[in-house]
């Protein structure tokens, strides 16, 4: 579903980069620290960092090499290091990083308590660790148009709504977070504006196979293709001449502090 860089970029890059810095400020990122990007992409949020931080390090780790030799081609300095690597399995040291962030993935990882497990792991004690997810299920407007046309058409596409999906709902970040024994965790809601020139500007991404709408884009055949096409141009223009779409796109971002006890438990499980 995910796999293609210019095509990501098109699709969803363009709003991973204005939701970075809003993500960057609500995990605290300071200048000079160890940073680590979990689930990097196409190095949206990597490059903020570098942007905020220039004097930190900066780990990007993805599991699409794809994506990993995209966000090496855009030049982001000696200090921002992208790597092909599992969010399950972290190729870090226990303890290595200050901060570690993840946006926009954690929900489609097989494993997500043991993602956030390694997240923990190789976090210092009293470093941070955040997350990001869209809110699929009313937040995240340009996807949330496009399932309700989908489904409006096809009833059995309801099951591949993204608003199924885990971890995009008010509260379950931060139960994940709690479960893992992070302390002083927060949740809030981070928006940013989604502004389209015109309704190929929305509609032509989705052609590109990108993301669960990409794919369900993909198998449909060319006339359901043009029948949603049609509804969504009439739900998002109405009788209106082609021009610009305006739409609001909401994450819910969590973070919590790395205790002590989890650096003790962690020796203990490295000495086994």
């Amino acid at each position: 579903m995910f796999s293609v860089g210019d095509a990501y970029e098109r699709f969803m890059g363009r709003w991973s980069r204005a939701l970075a810095p809003l993500f960057v400020q609500f995990a605290g990122v300071r200048d000079g620290e160890a940073l680590l990007d979990v689930g990097s992409g196409t190095g949206a949020l990597a490059a903020t960092m570098a942007a905020v931080a220039p004097a930190s390090s900066i780990v990007g780790i993805d599991s699409a090499a794809p994506y990993v030799a995209f966000a090496r081609s855009r030049g982001y300095g000696s200090l921002v290091r992208f790597e092909v690597g599992d969010a399950q399995q972290l190729p870090i040291a226990d303890g290595h990083v200050d901060r570690t962030l993840s946006m926009l993935i954690l929900n489609f990882v097989p494993d997500r308590d043991r993602a956030v497990a390694e997240m923990v792991r190789v976090t210092r004690p009293g470093g941070t660790v955040a997350a990001a997810v869209w809110d699929y299920g009313r937040g995240m407007e340009m996807l949330r148009a496009f399932w309700d046309a989908a489904i409006a058409l096809d009833p059995e596409s309801d099951a591949r709504d993204e608003r199924h999906m885990p971890l995009c709902r008010s509260g379950e970040l931060a139960m994940l977070w709690r479960a893992h024994r992070l302390h002083d965790v927060s949740e809030e809601t981070l928006t940013i504006p989604t502004l389209f020139s015109s309704f190929d500007d929305y509609w032509s991404p989705f052609l590109d196979r990108q993301g669960p709408a990409g794919a369900y884009v993909a198998a449909l055949s060319p006339d359901r293709r043009q029948r949603l096409r049609d509804r969504l141009r009439h739900r998002l223009l109405g009788d209106a001449p082609d021009g610009p779409i305006a739409l609001g796109a909401s994450a819910w971002a969590v973070r919590g502090i790395v205790s002590p006890l989890q650096e003790s438990q962690h020796g203990v499980a490295s000495s086994r």
